[in-house]
């Protein structure tokens, strides 16, 4: 049985958001980008260990890692490990400032 891949609710914000964001030019690979998301979500739920701690100095972002998504590898995926598989906590363009980002 596949573990679960929970997607926290700003998680799902960002997710739309660059979806919007890459259709303005081009809706194929606005598509590409969520399929390539969501195939990201079920191998990190399935082997939570695969991407590096991101390394936060804020207690409350301990745990967390990082994984870039195939084909839009300028997009992260940060994640926290969970008894059934991860939580998608945000899905952030890795030029921001992350630390900024996670505070909004």
């Amino acid at each position: 049985m596949s573990k679960k891949a929970d997607k926290h609710p700003r998680a799902r914000i960002d997710l739309a958001e660059i979806f919007s964001y890459i259709a303005v030019d081009k809706l194929s690979a606005a598509e590409r980008f969520v399929e390539a998301a969501e195939d990201a979500f079920t191998k990190l739920a399935d082997m939570p260990g695969m991407g590096p701690e991101w390394g936060s100095k804020k207690p409350s972002l301990r745990g967390v890692r990082f994984w870039p998504i195939r084909g839009f590898s300028n997009y992260l995926i940060f994640y926290k490990r969970t008894k059934d598989g991860i939580e998608v906590l945000r899905v952030i363009h890795g030029a921001r400032d992350i630390e900024r980002v996670f505070d909004e």
